[in-house]
Order: C-alpha cells, then structure tokens, then sequence
C-alpha cells in the first residue's frame, strides 16, 4: 500500500484499514485508529471512514453475495485488494443512501487504478455498474436456501453461528439478535464517578465538548454517548468523572454486591470497569486486588484509578488460571469476568462473528481453571461472581454446572438488577435486543460457611 503519511480519502483509510484488517487479523478500531492517525484526517472523513470500515463488517457476507452473482469470475480467485474494493463500493450502494451509486462506482474504479493492478478496473466497473443498476430497480440477488443460511447471508455471520442461536432462540429471536448486532451507531456506555461528581455536572461537561449524551433508561449515573470523537480528548474523561463500562458489565458488579471495608479481588481485571466500579459502589472505602498477567494492561488499570480518584486498588500482575496460596480463602468478593468468545459484543466489535469454531474450542478448558483458582480465593460466607461477554451455553451455564459438581462447598445465589428484577436462579443472560445491553452472561455463587 501506498504511504499514509499524506492526505487521504475517507474511502482510501477504509480500504487501508480492511487491508490491515484481513491481513493481520487486528481489532477494526486499532486498524482505524493507526490509518486515521497517520493520514491527519479530518473529523468527518474519519467518521465516514469508521462508518465504511464497520458496515463492510457487518456486512461482507452479504456484500459477497451481492459481488458473486455479477461477478464474471469466482471472488477466491479475485486478489484480495480488489475483493476490499468490490465489498467497500457494493456497501456504499447497497446500503448507503446519501452516497450516489455513480460516486461509488467511480471511486472504486479510482481505488482498483490507484490501489491494485489497474487491469482489473474494467472489471470492477462491470460488477460495479451491474450491482447500480439493479439496486435501483430493487432487484439486487435474493438469498435463498433453509432458515439458517438465509440469516447466515442477510446478516453476515457464520452458519454455525446461527445455528447456535437459533438453537437457543428460534427463528425470530435469533433474526432479532443479528438485526440488533448489525444496527450499527451504537453509543458508548460510560458510567459516572459519583466520588468526584454527579450525573448532570458530567452531563453538562460532555455537552459543552459537543457531545450527544442521554441518560440511560434504567442504570443509574450510567449515561450513552455518540459523537465523542476520541474519548481522550473530553474534558470529563480528563477530570475523572466518567470510565468506559457498558451496563451489562455494571450489573456484574451490582450483583456481586461489595461493601465498605470488603477485600476484593478482580481475577481479570483488564481493563478495570469492575474494580472502578466496586470501587466506587463502596465509595472507595474496600480494598481490591485487580489482577492480570499483562503489565501494560495492569499499567492501563493504575492510570485508570489514579484519574478516577481511586486510590484502594492495587494492579497485581497474576495469572488466574495458576493457583496461589496467598489469597486463599481471604475474599469477601471474588470477581471471575473470564476470557471468552466475546459473541456477545458484535454490535461493537463487528468482526468477532468470524471466529471459527476452532477458535473458540479451548475457551471452557481455560475458563474452568480460572473459575477453580478464584473460588479458592473465596472466604467462607463470600461470594464469587462468574461472567462473561458471551453468548455460548458451552462457557456460560455448562462451565457452572461442571463447577458446580465438582465444588459442593458452593451454590447459586439470587439476586436483584435495576432494570431486570430478581434473578431468583442466581444466573442470567443479557441479550442485546432484549436488554439494550452487551450480550452478557452473570452467574453469582456464594461459598458455605462451613
């Protein structure tokens, strides 16, 4: 690819950062956020940029579909560069009104001469135009075959997936879901410091930076923003009054219930909402072990908590899923948010859906050693809060009821949640076109006093 050090269009930043994308397999946003630094764009050309990037995510299945069927020649046998233009313009006409089909035909051929071998530009502008001129008739290619496929296709996430959810779901649900992971321009959730302000002063402070803020429905000093630009840059970020946590991960800690004078322990804590929110539930009055095996993310949660004004947090670099004597059996609260295929957050990390089953396999093996080494952590009398950011039976309940077996010194505990109610099970599923939230899983345990 050409250098990025001079300015670019919004279409060439996204094809830049689908190319980075498809070829290191590296977070969208990070992808982004490196071809928009280096290129000095404007706010509204990186918006759009972003805007293309996620809606090609969100869509490429679809996108192919649409490519296949006027495509003279078969997309594996396309080179990659020139399949990103072909998906980037077909999205723009596909799904983008305001964008004319005209400017996206031509600009892709500018992308295949500029970008690619120019020899494939007339070939571009064939696919490109026959794609126009039946998304202006309303004729572009139905997708046919059974159920799954149809929504695997419409929605661009894997067959395999689809058929778990609708295993879960059914039909209508599971349409709900990807409906609500493709939606696209979800805001981002940030929680308010009450240690150093309330909600309507952090509200008017992020108003005055221009941004879009509403309270949430149903979570208290929890609020949605949209148009934030970088978050760094917002004057109530800098003082501390907000951090970044969706609701569902709030809930997690609501559940565990912390109280002033509570030693707790964040046995993964990266990147640290939980321990900032107990922490600030007991108006920084526990004290709390936020552990992780990554120092640049421990160095991430101690900057963290110095902005906020938490000062009883320290950042523990630990492996959970190793066992250790020193925090045996000493924890009020034991939190285990443990890694996972993170299917529940698509909406906000489009390209998660690709995982392949294999990806995923080893996640229940390592979640059941880091649920066995936290729960060691716990006091007699305490509580362990187990969850996840996914959406799979596999490494939600079946992970608690292997846990449950072989620890009979343990059993659920119920619950209540703003906005949800008793959860008398002790364990429930968030789900994003239900709850407006992250898909999320919460399971809370509280261990026998013997």
């Amino acid at each position: 690819m050409h250098n990025t050090n001079k300015k670019i269009t919004a279409r060439e930043a996204a094809l830049k950062a689908l190319g980075l994308y498809r070829r290191n397999r590296s977070w969208s946003d990070l992808a982004l956020n490196r071809v928009i630094k280096n290129a000095g764009m404007q706010p509204a050309d990186s918006a759009l940029a972003v805007h293309l990037v996620y809606g090609v995510l969100q869509n490429m299945a679809l996108c192919d579909h649409i490519a296949a069927h006027f495509s003279s020649i078969e997309l594996r046998k396309l080179e990659p560069q020139v399949l990103d233009i072909l998906r980037l313009s077909i999205y723009q006409i596909a799904f983008l009104t305001k964008i004319p089909d005209s400017a996206a035909v031509n600009e892709g051929v500018a992308l295949v001469k500029k970008y690619s071998n120019p020899r494939a530009a007339g070939f571009v502008n064939a696919v490109l135009r026959k794609t126009a001129k039946a998304a202006a008739n309303g004729e572009l290619p139905e997708v046919e075959g059974d159920a799954e496929h149809v929504l695997s296709i419409r929605y661009s996430h894997p067959e395999w997936l689809v058929r778990e959810f609708c295993a879960l779901l059914g039909y209508d649900g599971t349409e709900a879901l990807l409906a609500a992971n493709n939606a696209g321009d979800t805001p981002i959730t940030a929680q308010v410091n009450t240690l150093l302000t309330d909600t309507d002063r952090a509200i008017r402070l992020l108003e005055a930076d221009g941004v879009i803020v509403t309270r949430h429905e149903w979570l208290e000093n929890c609020i949605e923003m949209s148009g934030t630009g970088e978050i760094t840059r917002l004057e109530a970020y800098k003082r501390g009054y907000i951090y970044i946590q969706d609701a569902a991960s709030r809930l997690a800690v609501i559940a565990a219930g912390p109280k002033k004078g509570d030693f707790v322990i964040d046995g993964c804590a990266a990147p640290g909402g939980k321990s900032f929110a107990s922490a600030i539930m007991t108006e920084n009055s526990c004290r709390i072990a936020a552990c992780d095996i990554n120092p640049a993310k421990l160095r991430f949660i101690e900057n963290g908590a110095k902005r906020l004004g938490i000062n009883v947090i320290d950042a523990i670099k630990r492996n959970s899923s190793e066992q250790s004597d020193e925090f045996s059996g000493i924890a009020d609260v034991v939190l285990a948010d443990v890694p996972c295929s993170g299917f529940g957050v698509i909406r906000k990390k489009p390209e998660i859906r690709y995982k392949s089953e294999q990806d995923i396999a080893g996640f229940p093996d390592l979640q059941k050693r880091i649920l066995t080494t936290l729960a060691s952590y716990v006091a007699p009398g305490g509580t362990l809060v187990y969850s996840t950011c996914t959406l799979m039976r596999r490494e939600n309940e079946e992970v608690i009821q292997w846990f449950l077996r072989a620890n009979s010194q343990f059993s659920k505990d119920g619950y209540s949640l703003p906005g949800i109610g008793e959860v008398r099970s002790g364990m429930i599923t968030l789900w994003p076109h239900i709850n407006g939230t992250d898909g999320f899983f919460i399971c809370k345990l509280r261990k026998c006093r013997m």
